[in-house]
């Protein structure tokens, strides 16, 4: 019987751990992105379904797939979790599709411009490489020591960038080396 308490607490104490020094890692990420030279590149906000329709166009909202109800309130929601945290304003880019665009006005960190390179290439193959090739050399110019980047794109744009899956409203944090390149810190789930 004291060996099971002991095994218990042992797992209990593990647990405990485990859950400290996850928000551990996230308290010092969000340190890091208060600091200079740094991005912070996240999903679109939830938006129901898959890819988009074959009438898609850039620029029309009606031929894509957009946030619901719930995706703009996510949306929201990581702006004020960020703002509690004392990260209040940024400088923000976005993929043109609108599921990007209003997720980054809904963050509330500034004024959102479009950032072609962001765009997603999940039904383009073709733009894959060029998106990559101009998001990679518009990163590697901007100053290893200024205000907060925050880039709104899709799945296949971080995991190609980054290595790193994310799920909708998820982001991963970034510090640029001065050397045009960037080393990745960890990803942020905003505990929504």
């Amino acid at each position: 019987m004291m060996k099971r308490k002991c095994l218990f607490a042992a797992l209990c104490g593990f647990t405990l751990v485990c859950i400290s020094a996850h928000a551990a890692d996230i308290d010092w990420l969000v340190e890091q992105i208060k600091t200079g030279g740094h991005v912070l590149m996240i999903r679109h906000a939830y938006a129901p379904g898959n890819g988009d329709p074959e009438n898609f166009r850039i620029g029309d909202c009606t031929t894509q797939r957009n946030l619901d109800d719930r995706g703009r309130n996510q949306a929201r929601r990581i702006g004020q979790w960020l703002a509690q945290r004392g990260v209040q304003s940024a400088r923000v880019y976005a993929s043109q599709w609108c599921r990007c665009l209003e997720t980054a006005q809904g963050l509330g960190l500034g004024p959102v411009a479009e950032l072609p390179a962001l765009n997603s290439f999940y039904e383009r193959p073709q733009d894959r490489e060029p998106n990559l090739t101009a998001l990679k050399a518009f990163l590697a110019q901007q100053p290893a020591d200024g205000k907060l980047i925050v880039l709104v794109t899709h799945y296949v744009t971080i995991s190609s960038l980054t290595g790193q899956g994310m799920s909708a409203g998820e982001g991963v944090v970034m510090r640029l080396n001065g050397a045009g390149g960037f080393e990745v810190l960890g990803r942020l789930g905003f505990d929504l």
